[in-house]
């Protein structure tokens, strides 16, 4: 891949512009009265599709070739599943003296999510990693966290309960009918829908977007509609992205660190990297509904700052170590 094309990942793309115009939407026609009532069912419509179709498009070849390779896809899982919540709880006083206590419950969040799958893989192939390790690794971190996050969150949301948030039996019942039983449906017509999803990728890859973007502007507003935007300072606001670019840099260190220590060749690290330290939007945001039974901004603001922290660190990181693999390609 060319140099300028891992530079365009510090420009906007049409994903990031869609949430840009969700918000600003939320903003300036923000949803009201019946119109947010048919705004929230067809929410709820598109996440049900959303994991029905990942059921359809996940290859349970891929999960068992990923398995296979237990070392590295046993510390992603463990960097995404055990890492980031111990580093977010350990590190509570100082990310919620620099955001409040209000959005540290949101970055608690993002910490119990599983890892992204279209960028990891992405940035990936830029830095020379192991591409087959890194789409095996991101889709059995996704499967997992379909189960896995909403026990981390029904666990940790439940030690603090100034946090304001649990998972009981009516949130389980909401994950099982909106996100497990869609997902287990798209699994059992694979071989029956998994041609048509193959010839359709940019239609799914549409679809997931535009749930992304539906979540976002449903929420925006609802916190428009409630005055959420009046309680949020800029200092807090300030604070988040420096939060954020904290928390990943620590726990980004910890990865290469633990890589180093258990002789990982250069490739393999750099998978375990990108997928181990990055957190999932456009599973995060859709699973925030099911398990809290709302879209709340204090959680859902932290999600995408950090979705895009982690977008503008993992590409400089795979800029620089693309440049490297090229000089030392030259040097051989």
């Amino acid at each position: 891949m060319a140099r300028g094309a891992t530079h365009s990942f510090l420009l906007p793309d049409a994903f990031t512009i869609g949430i840009i115009l969700s918000i600003l939407m939320g903003f300036v026609v923000p949803c009201r009265g019946s119109a947010a009532v048919f705004f929230e069912w067809l929410t709820q419509a598109a996440i049900v599709l959303l994991f029905f179709l990942y059921g359809v498009k996940l290859s349970r070849r891929s999960v068992v070739d990923g398995m296979l390779n237990w070392r590295l896809q046993g510390v992603v899982l463990l960097s995404t599943f055990l890492l980031f919540p111990v580093v977010v709880w350990l590190g509570r006083g100082a990310l919620e003296s620099m955001v409040g206590a209000a959005l540290f419950s949101g970055l608690l969040y993002v910490a119990c999510l599983p890892s992204t799958v279209q960028s990891s893989i992405a940035f990936t192939s830029i830095a020379g990693g192991n591409v087959p390790a890194a789409v095996c690794s991101a889709s059995v971190s996704s499967l997992f966290g379909v189960v896995l996050t909403p026990l981390l969150v029904g666990m940790l949301f439940s030690i603090d309960h100034a946090l304001g948030a649990r998972v009981g039996m009516d949130a389980v019942l909401t994950i099982s009918y909106q996100i497990l039983l869609p997902f287990a449906l798209g699994q059992a017509v694979q071989r029956l829908l998994k041609p048509w999803a193959d010839r359709h990728r940019s239609l799914i890859a549409l679809n997931d977007r535009f749930t992304i973007w539906l979540v976002v502007y449903t929420s925006f507003s609802s916190a428009t509609v409630q005055g959420y935007w009046h309680q949020l300072s800029w200092s807090q606001l300030a604070g988040l992205i420096g939060a954020s670019l904290l928390l990943l840099t620590v726990i980004q260190l910890i990865i290469w660190g633990v890589c180093r220590f258990l002789h990982f060749d250069r490739a393999d690290s750099i998978t375990i990297l990108f997928c181990g330290s990055k957190k999932s939007l456009a599973v995060g945001a859709p699973m925030m509904l099911a398990i809290f039974g709302e879209l709340d901004n204090n959680l859902l603001l932290p999600l995408m700052v950090f979705h895009q922290v982690q977008l503008m660190v993992c590409s400089q990181l795979a800029g620089r170590w693309q440049r490297a693999g090229a000089t030392d390609n030259q040097r051989e």
